[in-house]
């Protein structure tokens, strides 16, 4: 497959395998509110334009791209101060308890390190609900994370293989909830193992 991952799929996949599957895979997206509230926020946050905020300039809805990893996508904001360089990723909600959002923010600065030639050793993620920014140190292993993920995706792009749906935490948000039935599955697959 030559085509490019789509940054976004690193969150996906980060948060359920088989949710990246399905609305990469099967083009199957499904909005809820929680994604139409994400989209909300992100149609004001790419309002493509750049300018300066005291000594920081800032480019807003820039594309990235890496041939390395083989990935593009669109920034919600890069920031740069003093030669360092620094993606913004921004999220409706407020912190969560999953890494999808590390991993996307990661994916983002292996780009723009390519594009701009140099480290870039820190990332945010700007949650809309508490107004805050959450640092993410790009370390080795969240490096390693992200390079994992994106082999992982990489083949199930190219082999359409459908990961599991398995129940858990992160299904009770989720807009494709009613499209794989990990409940329903789950018991579909022990009755199969009683028989």
């Amino acid at each position: 497959m030559d085509d490019l991952i789509p940054i976004a799929a690193l969150n996906q996949y980060a948060y359920c395998p088989h949710r990246c599957w399905r609305m990469f895979c099967l083009d199957g997206f499904v909005d809820n509110q929680y994604t139409i509230e994400g989209a909300s926020l992100h149609e004001r946050v790419h309002t493509l334009g750049e300018g300066h905020r005291e000594e920081t300039w800032q480019i807003r809805a820039i594309w990235l791209k890496s041939e390395r990893y083989r990935l593009i996508g669109k920034a919600d904001l890069i920031e740069e101060t003093d030669g360092h360089w620094v993606p913004v990723e921004y999220k409706r909600g407020k912190r969560g308890e999953f890494d999808n959002d590390a991993l996307q923010v990661c994916a983002q600065a292996l780009c723009l390190e390519e594009m701009i030639g140099s480290p870039v050793p820190v990332g945010y993620v700007y949650y809309a609900q508490t107004h805050q920014r959450q640092p993410i140190e790009l370390s080795a292993t969240l490096r390693q994370m992200t390079i994992e993920a994106i082999a992982a995706i990489t083949e199930i792009l190219n082999t359409g293989k459908m990961p599991p749906a398995i129940y858990g935490p992160r299904c009770k948000g989720c807009s494709l909830y009613e499209q794989c039935l990990p409940k329903a599955t789950e018991k579909m697959k022990r009755y199969l193992e009683a028989i």
